[in-house]
C-alpha cells in the first residue's frame, strides 16, 4: 500500500526486473513447458520415443544390455562370489545346518525386502547411472543421498577387495608351495598382496575397456561357474563312500596337534546329526592365524559368521549398478534381480543339505575347500572359485565406478570429484575406473578375508537401510505421483527391511556400526552446510512427508479449543518495499514468539485485465527476500483494485486452518523518505504502510555497510530470485490517502483482529543493542495511557494489556532478555485519589500476570492542563465524535511527545496505547495528524490496540 505520494507497485521491480518475468524462475522463453523436455522421462515410461532427436538416439546407443547380461547374470556371480566354493563348509561347520539355513533364509529376507524397495523405486520413473545412489538421492534429497552414495561407493570398494581376497585365496590354496594341483606360487602375506594387485589390474583393464566387454565376460563367467557348481553337486551321489580329505598345511591349528586328514563320510545319518546342531565348542578360524601361533587364532562367533554368510550375498545391487547402461532399467532391475535371488538362495540351500549330510564337523572348521577334495575333477572347484570371486570382484568394481561417476557428475563434493568428469572416454569414467581400482589396492592391505567381510557387511546394509527408508518415505508421503508398476511390497516389507537391516549391523559389528553412522551422519552435516539442494531440483521426500504431516496437524488443531493461556501472536505484517522495511521484518520475527508470521503484499491491479497472475510471478522473489533475511515468515501476495480491498482479503484468507494471523502490522503513514537497507543509500520513493521511513534530511546510515546487504546474499535454488535480481522498485503514480490508510486499521479492528503500527524502525540499530561488549543497558518501555482519550484511559483494559503482553513476549526472547529490561510507566496527576495505591495495585497486576517490568510513575499534570474540556450534554454523536479529537490542541500533543521523549533517553523500543480510529470518515486526518505528531521524534515505536484477551491469572 502506499501513502501520499507511496509507490504502490514498488516490488514488482524489487526482486526482478520489470521486464519479462520469466527471469524471476529461471524458465527460458522457448521453454514454455519444460517437462515436455524431458523426452527421455517420457519415453522411459511408455516404451516407445516420441522424438526423432539424433543426439538421443545417441546417448541411447549406451544403453546395450538386457536383463540377462545386464542384471541376472551380474547379480548371480555377486551373490556367488567367494562363499559358494570357499565359505560354504565354513558356514554349516560353525553354525549346524538348523543355523546355517535360518541365517541364511534371515540375510535373504532382509534382502528380499530390499529388492521389493528397489523394485518399487525403479519401476517409478527413469533410472538413470548410479544405481543405489540415484534412487535415493533423487527420493531423500542431495545431502542424505550423496553421504549414502559415498558409503555405498566405498562398500562397492570393501566388497571387490574382499573378492579378489578370496579369488587369491583360492588360487594360493591349489597353486601355492603346499597346493593340491600345483606347486609354482610362492606363499607368504606380500606374495598374497601381489596376486590380488595383479587380479586388480585385471579387473580395471576390463572396465577400462567398457560395460559391453563385462557383459560378454559375465555371461561365460556365469555359465562356468554354474557347470563347476553342477560337477559338485553331482560329486557328492558319485562319490558317496568314505574319503580321507587332506587338511591343508596352512592350518597351524591342524598341524599341530591333530591329524592332518578330516573325513567326507558320504551320505550318513550320523553325519547329518552330528552337523544339524550348533557346535559344542566354538571352532578357530584358521585363516587369521599369524605364522604358526595357536594363540593368534580368533574365535569363531556368530556375528562373525552371519558377516561372512552376508556379505557373500549382498550382491543384489550388482544389476542395479548398471542403470546407465541397461535398454529398460525399469523391467530389468526388478526381474533380474528376483530372479537371481531365488536362483542363488535355493542354490545354497542345496549345498548345505548335501555338505551337512555328508561331510564331519571336522573337516567343515579345519579345510574351507573341502569341496576340492571330494570333487570328481578337483580342478572344477579351482575354476570356479576363480571365476565366481573374479566376476564378483570386477562386477563390484565397475559397480564403484558408476556410482562414483554418478556423484562427479551431480557434482555432490565438489572439486573432490571434478577430475572424474575430465577423464571419461564416450560413456566409460575412466578416472572413476582407476579411482576404484587404487582404493581397492589400498582395502587389500588389510588382510583376510573374513576380516574384510565385517566392513563390507556393514556398508552394503547401511546402504540398503537407506533404499528401506526411501521407499518407506515415499509410501507413507502417499504422493500421487508415486505410482510404480511394480505392486508387490507395502510400507512394512520396507519397515521390516529397515529393521532388519538395522538390527544386523549391531549384531556383526557394533563397533563398526556406529563408526558407519556416525561417518554418515556427518556426511550429511557437511553436505548441507554445503548445501547441494541449492543446484539440484530433484525433489526431497522429505518435504511430502512434512506436508503429510503438518496437513494431518493442521485437520487436528481446532480453533474453537483456543484457551487464553495459549495464546501466542499471529503476525501478519504488511509491506510494500521490502527494501525499506527491512528492520522491521526482523524485528517482527523476534516479535512473534514462535507463533504464526506471514509478510503480506497487495499488488493493485485490474483483475479483469490480467493475462497471467502477477502475484505468482513475484512470489519467488519475495521467497528470496525471506531467505535473504533468515526469518522465519510466510509469504502472502495477493491482487486487489485498491491496497484497502486487497487488505481485507489478507486479513480474512492468510493462514490456514486454526492457523491464522491474530494481529496485523503496518509501517506508518507519512511522507519521509525511505532507505534501502540491502545498500544503506538513500532512495528516492514515497513510503507506504509497510515501508519504514528514515526521517528528514540525509540518511544516517549513508555509505554504511547494512547488516541486510545483498552481498552476501546466496541462492537457495537454481530457480529463485538471485542478488541481481533485488533492483529497488520505481515510483509509480498510484497513491494511498490519509482517510484510506486509517479505514484499513478502522477494516483489521471490524475483522476481530489486533493491529500494531510500527514507525522510526529505520533507526533500530539490533546489533548495536544486542552487541555482548555494549555494557549500555537499553530499555523496553510500555505507556499503557490512552493520550487521546486520558480520562477514559484504563490501565487494565484489554489494549493495555495487549501492550503489556507484546513487550513482554519481546523480552522474553533470549537475545533480548540478556541486554534489555522492561520498563511500565504510570502517568499519575494530582487528581487521582491515591497514585501510590494505584501503583502497588499496577505492581500487584504485574505480579499476578509473571511479568518482571519496572513500574515507573511520571508526574503529567502541566500536560493534561492543555486539554480543552466542554461541559455541554447535548452533543450528537458525530459532533462528540469530532470533540473528541479537536479539544487536544498541540500544546497537549506536544507535551506527550516531550513526556515521552524526556523518558526515552535509554529506550530500544516503545509500545503506545493506540486508540480506536473515529467513526466517521470525515475525522481520519485529524486522527492519523494526532498520531503522528505523539510519536514525531521517538524512538522505535510500536501503537497497539488490541480487542482479545491475550493473558490471565489462571493455571
Amino acid at each position: 500500500m502506499a501513502a501520499g505520494n507511496v509507490s504502490i507497485n514498488s516490488t514488482n521491480a524489487e526482486f526482478g526486473g520489470v521486464g519479462d518475468p520469466e527471469a524471476v524462475v529461471g524458465v527460458s522463453k522457448k521453454e514454455r513447458a519444460p517437462l515436455l523436455t524431458q523426452r527421455k522421462l517420457f519415453r522411459s515410461l511408455s516404451g516407445r520415443d516420441i522424438s526423432n532427436n539424433s543426439l538421443e538416439e545417441n546417448n541411447d546407443t549406451h544403453r546395450t544390455l538386457g536383463t540377462f547380461e545386464g542384471v541376472f547374470a551380474p547379480v548371480c556371480l555377486s551373490q556367488f562370489s567367494a562363499l559358494l566354493f570357499l565359505r560354504a563348509g565354513f558356514i554349516v561347520g560353525n553354525l549346524g545346518l538348523l543355523a546355517s539355513c535360518g541365517s541364511l533364509t534371515l540375510a535373504y529376507l532382509i534382502l528380499l525386502f530390499t529388492i521389493l524397495s528397489i523394485c518399487a523405486i525403479s519401476t517409478n520413473g527413469a533410472v538413470e547411472g548410479g544405481g543405489a545412489y540415484y534412487m535415493i538421492s533423487r527420493t531423500l534429497g542431495p545431502e542424505f543421498g550423496g553421504a549414502i552414495g559415498a558409503l555405498f561407493f566405498f562398500a562397492n570398494i570393501f566388497s571387490s577387495a574382499l573378492y579378489t581376497t578370496g579369488c587369491v585365496e583360492g588360487l594360493v590354496d591349489n597353486f601355492g608351495e603346499s597346493g593340491r594341483i600345483a606347486q609354482v606360487l610362492p606363499e607368504g602375506r606380500w606374495y598374497s598382496f601381489g596376486y590380488g594387485s595383479a587380479v586388480n589390474v585385471f579387473n580395471m583393464m576390463v572396465c577400462l575397456i567398457g560395460a559391453g566387454l563385462f557383459a560378454k565376460l559375465t555371461v561365460v563367467i556365469l555359465a562356468v561357474v554354474i557347470f563347476c557348481l553342477l560337477s559338485v553337486i553331482l560329486s557328492f551321489p558319485i562319490n558317496n563312500f568314505e574319503i580321507e580329505v587332506q587338511i591343508p598345511a596352512a592350518n597351524p591349528l591342524v598341524n599341530s596337534s591333530y591329524e592332518l586328514n578330516g573325513t567326507y563320510t558320504g551320505f550318513s545319518s550320523v553325519t547329518f546329526g552330528d552337523n544339524l546342531w550348533l557346535p559344542k565348542k566354538p571352532y578357530r578360524d584358521y585363516t587369521t592365524c599369524s605364522e604358526d601361533n595357536y594363540e593368534t587364532c580368533s574365535v569363531v562367533t556368530f556375528a562373525l559368521t552371519f558377516g561372512v554368510l552376508f556379505s557373500g550375498v549382498t550382491g543384489i545391487m550388482a544389476g542395479a549398478n548398471m542403470s546407465g547402461e541397461l535398454k529398460k532399467p525399469g523391467r530389468s532391475i526388478p526381474l533380474g534381480t528376483l530372479m537371481a535371488t531365488f536362483f542363488t538362495y535355493l542354490t545354497y540351500l542345496l549345498v548345505f543339505v548335501l555338505t551337512a549330510a555328508t561331510c564331519e564337523r571336522f573337516l567343515l572348521c579345519n579345510n574351507y575347500i573341502y569341496m576340492m577334495g571330494i570333487n570328481i575333477w578337483k580342478p572344477f572347484v579351482t575354476i570356479g572359485i576363480v571365476t565366481a570371486t573374479l566376476s564378483a570382484s570386477l562386477s563390484n568394481i565397475i559397480g564403484s565406478s558408476r556410482v562414483l561417476a554418478a556423484l562427479a557428475k551431480d557434482n555432490i563434493y565438489g572439486k573432490m570429484t571434478r577430475y572424474i568428469g575430465l577423464m571419461s572416454w564416450g560413456n566409460n569414467p575412466v578416472g572413476a575406473v582407476v579411482t576404484s581400482a587404487i582404493l581397492v589396492e589400498g582395502v587389500l592391505l588389510i588382510g583376510g578375508l573374513n576380516t574384510i567381510a565385517k566392513f563390507t557387511s556393514i556398508f552394503f546394509l547401511l546402504s540398503y537401510l537407506a533404499t528401506n527408508l526411501a521407499c518407506l518415505g515415499l509410501e507413507w508421503a502417499s504422493a500421487p505421483n508415486f505410482r510404480p508398476t511394480f505392486r508387490y511390497f507395502s510400507w512394512w516389507t520396507t519397515l521390516l527391511g529397515m529393521i532388519g537391516n538395522g538390527a544386523m549391523m549391531f549384531v556383526i559389528s557394533p563397533s563398526v556400526a556406529g563408526i558407519c553412522i556416525i561417518v554418515l551422519l556427518v556426511l550429511v552435516i557437511i553436505l548441507h552446510l554445503q548445501s547441494p539442494s541449492e543446484h539440484h531440483q530433484w525433489g526431497s521426500i522429505s518435504q511430502a512427508l512434512i506436508f503429510h504431516q503438518v496437513r494431518k496437524y493442521l485437520l487436528l488443531l481446532d480453533s474453537r479449543k483456543d484457551h487464553v493461556k495459549f495464546w501466542r501472536p499471529q503476525m501478519l505484517l504488511m509491506v510494500n518495499n521490502p527494501r525499506s522495511a527491512c528492520p522491521l521484518i526482523d524485528f517482527t520475527n523476534d516479535l512473534k514468539k514462535s507463533g504464526l508470521y506471514v509478510l503480506g503484499h497487495v499488488k493493485v491491479a485490474d483483475c479483469n485485465e490480467m493475462k497471467k497472475d502477477p502475484a505468482a510471478e513475484d512470489y519467488p522473489k519475495w521467497m528470496a527476500l525471506v531467505d535473504h533475511l533468515k526469518v522465519k515468515a510466510f509469504v502472502e501476495v495477493t491482487v486487489g483494485h485498491t491496497v484497502r480491498e486487497g487488505l481485507r482479503h489478507l486479513v480474512r484468507v492468510s493462514g490456514l486452518g486454526a492457523m491464522k494471523p491474530n494481529t496485523i502490522l503496518f509501517g506508518f503513514r507519512d511522507n519521509a523518505p525511505s532507505q534501502d537497507f540491502f545498500t544503506r543509500y538513500e532512495i528516492p520513493a514515497t513510503f507506504s504502510y509497510g515501508s519504514i521511513e528514515a526521517g528528514s534530511g540525509e540518511s544516517p546510515f549513508q555509505g554504511e555497510s547494512s547488516p541486510f546487504n545483498v552481498g552476501n546474499y546466496q541462492s537457495t535454488s537454481p530457480t529463485s530470485a538471485s542478488p541481481s535480481l533485488l533492483a529497488h522498485a520505481p515510483a509509480s503514480d498510484s497513491t494511498i490517502t490519509a482517510e484510506e490508510y486509517v479505514g484499513m486499521i478502522a477494516d483489521v479492528l471490524n475483522l476481530g483482529k489486533n493491529v500494531c503500527l510500527c514507525r522510526h524502525f529505520h533507526q533500530m540499530d539490533k546489533a548495536a543493542i544486542l552487541r555482548k561488549d555494549n555494557r549500555q543497558k537499553f530499555y523496553i518501555d510500555v505507556w499503557p495511557v490512552d493520550f487521546l482519550n486520558p480520562d477514559e484511559s484504563n490501565i487494565f483494559g484489554t489494549t493495555s494489556l495487549f501492550l503489556m503482553q507484546l513487550a513482554t513476549i519481546l523480552n522474553m526472547v533470549s537475545s533480548w532478555r540478556k541486554r534489555t529490561m522492561l520498563r511500565v510507566f504510570l502517568c499519575v496527576s494530582s487528581r487521582d485519589a491515591d497514585p501510590e495505591a494505584q501503583k502497588k495495585q499496577v505492581e500487584h497486576m504485574l505480579h499476578e500476570l509473571r511479568i518482571n517490568a519496572t513500574i515507573v510513575p511520571v508526574p503529567w499534570d502541566h500536560i493534561t492542563t492543555h486539554i480543552a474540556h466542554d461541559t455541554s450534554d447535548s452533543q450528537s454523536e458525530a459532533e462528540a465524535d469530532a470533540d473528541s479529537l479537536s479539544h487536544l490542541n498541540d500544546a497537549y500533543i506536544n507535551g506527550v511527545n516531550g513526556l515521552i521523549s524526556g523518558q526515552s533517553v535509554d529506550t530500544a523500543v516503545t509500545f503506545l496505547y493506540l486508540p480506536r480510529p473515529p467513526e466517521m470518515p470525515a475525522h481520519y486526518p485529524r486522527y492519523l495528524e494526532l498520531l503522528t505528531s505523539i510519536t514525531n521524534g521517538l524512538r522505535p515505536t510500536v501503537m497497539v490496540h488490541g480487542i482479545s484477551a491475550v493473558t490471565t491469572t489462571n493455571l
